[in-house]
């Protein structure tokens, strides 16, 4: 099974929408693997968002992103990367469509209340960043053969 990254961000947790956003992943089938809140230290920060350091906006990404703490989670699942992808929905919440997270809960292309991991390769990165080898769980869910088929399901064994 694929595993990948996601934070909720600050502007979520401060708008009170932890429990919404976790609960459409657990509804989709995706299981939690490893989760904790914590606040966004410079030196994760900086090599999480190294690819916008130099962009005018970073210092106000920077400032939204340490304003509360976020909540890292890591995912697993059947093509866990895409998705998520396709529940969070595009960046900019404005264009993203309804029924997705940002569709959902958002309004704004910066304050988009979610990250996601954008590929395989991307996610074992990220996973490596915010979680520790012991803090991820690996276990036998009772309602896998549910959600799951054939298959799919002795994936999880």
């Amino acid at each position: 099974m694929e595993r990948t990254l996601i934070l909720i961000k600050p502007n979520a947790i401060q708008r009170g929408l932890m429990g919404d956003i976790i609960t459409r992943f657990e509804r989709k089938g995706l299981r939690i693997v490893g989760m904790k809140m914590m606040y966004f230290a410079d030196d994760i920060l900086n090599e999480h968002y190294a690819h916008l350091v130099e962009r005018p906006f970073f210092p106000y990404l920077k400032a939204s992103m340490q304003v509360a703490p976020l909540v890292a989670c890591c995912l697993e699942g059947a093509e866990a990367v895409e998705t998520v992808r396709l529940m969070v929905g595009v960046t900019n919440s404005r264009k993203a469509l309804p029924g997705t997270i940002r569709g959902d809960f958002s309004m704004s292309g910066e304050q988009n209340v979610v990250h996601a991991s954008d590929s395989v390769e991307n996610a074992l990165v990220e996973i490596k960043r915010f979680f520790k080898e012991e803090e991820l769980f690996d276990y036998e869910s009772a309602v896998t053969k549910f959600e799951y088929g054939g298959e799919e399901s002795l994936k999880f064994k």
